[in-house]
C-alpha cells in the first residue's frame, strides 16, 4: 500500500505464485514478483534497498520465542548469507522471532562475509511499541494518535520494557497500572498465541507494526530527516552489545541512538532494565554462538 515502494519481491520455499498473484491486483505503484526455492533467491535480492524476513515458524501455546531458536536461526542465516553475496548495502528488517538472537546471527554471518554494516541491521521490534500505544490509550481514555510509548530492551518477555514514565503525551499512572501495563505489554504475543489456540501467534498486528517500521525505513531513505522508531540495533547505550532504544533513521540507516531515554528512568524502570540484561545477554550470545559454531557458506 505503500507508495514509496516500487517493486516487491516475494521469496518463500513454497505458495509464493499464489501470494504475488493475488497482491499484484491491488491498484498500487508497486511492480509485484514471485521468487520460490533456494534457485532463485539470489535473483530475488539483486538490486534491492529493504529486506524484510519475516520467515520461519510461528510459537504455540507453551512455548517460548527462544523453543523456535533451532529452526529459525538456520533459516535466518540463510537467507542473511544471500543477501551478504546480492545486496550487501540493504536495510536488513529482522522479524524472524527469537529476534534477540536472530539479530545476532545476521550480525555474525555479515561480518564473515565481509559487509557488516550495523547502522543497516534492525530488530523490528515495533509491535511492542504498537501493543504499548494501544494498551495505555485505552488505559487512560487518550486519542491513540497522541500516545507514544518508547519500549526498550529487546523483543521477549521480561526483555521487553516499556518506559511509561516516558509516555507522551505525559501521562501519570499508579504503580498498580505501571505493573499490569507492563506485563501486559511484555505477554501481549502470549495472550494471541493463547487465543489462536495452537493456530500460530500473532499475524495481524505484526503485519500491522512491520509496515508501520518498514514505511518508516523507506521513508528514511527517501531524503525524510525526521524518522524516529524504536529498533533492537548494535548500541552502546548499555554494556551489551544489542539493544532496542529509540533511533533516528537517515538514508544511511541508524543515524543516532537516543540514549536520553534512558536518562531520569523511575526506580521502577531502573530496577527492570538491571533485570532484563541476564537474560538477554545469554540470548545475543545464543546466537553469536550459533552463527560461530557453522561458518558461511562461500558465495
Amino acid at each position: 500500500m505503500s507508495p514509496l515502494v516500487s517493486s516487491l519481491n516475494l521469496y518463500d520455499i513454497a505458495n509464493v505464485k499464489g501470494v504475488a498473484a493475488d497482491l499484484s491486483h491491488c491498484n498500487t505503484p508497486a511492480q509485484v514478483s514471485d521468487f520460490t526455492g533456494a534457485s532463485e533467491l539470489a535473483d530475488c535480492l539483486k538490486g534491492v534497498n529493504v529486506v524484510v524476513i519475516p520467515a520461519g515458524v510461528p510459537r504455540k501455546p507453551g512455548m517460548t520465542r527462544d523453543d523456535l531458536f533451532n529452526i529459525n536461526a538456520s533459516i535466518v542465516k540463510t537467507l542473511v548469507e544471500a543477501v551478504a553475496d546480492n545486496c550487501p548495502e540493504a536495510f536488513i528488517h529482522v522479524i524472524s522471532n527469537p529476534v534477540n538472537s536472530t539479530v545476532p546471527i545476521a550480525a555474525e554471518v555479515l561480518k564473515q562475509k565481509g559487509v557488516y554494516d550495523p547502522k543497516k541491521l534492525f530488530g523490528v521490534t515495533t509491535l511492542d511499541v504498537v501493543r504499548a500505544n494501544t494498551f495505555v490509550a485505552q488505559k487512560k481514555n487518550l486519542r491513540l494518535i497522541d500516545v507514544d510509548v518508547p519500549v526498550i530492551g529487546g523483543h521477549a518477555g521480561i526483555t521487553i520494557l516499556p518506559l511509561l514514565s516516558k509516555t507522551k503525551p505525559s501521562v501519570s499512572f499508579t504503580d498498580e497500572e505501571i505493573h499490569e501495563l507492563t506485563v501486559r505489554i511484555q505477554n501481549a504475543g502470549t495472550e494471541v498465541v493463547e487465543a489462536k489456540a495452537g493456530a500460530g501467534s500473532a499475524t495481524l498486528s505484526m503485519a500491522y507494526a512491520a509496515a508501520r517500521f518498514v514505511e518508516s525505513s523507506l521513508r528514511a531513505l527517501d531524503g525524510d530527516g525526521d524518522v524516529y522508531e524504536c529498533a533492537y540495533v548494535q548500541s552502546d547505550v548499555t554494556d551489551l552489545p544489542f539493544f532496542a532504544s529509540r533511533i533516528k533513521l537517515g538514508k544511511k540507516g541508524v543515524e543516532a541512538l537516543i540514549s536520553s531515554d534512558l536518562q531520569g528512568l523511575t526506580e521502577y524502570e531502573l530496577k527492570a532494565v538491571e533485570a532484563l540484561k541476564g537474560e538477554l545477554k545469554s540470548s545475543i550470545e545464543k546466537g553469536i554462538g550459533f552463527a560461530q559454531k557453522q561458518p558461511v557458506a562461500a558465495a
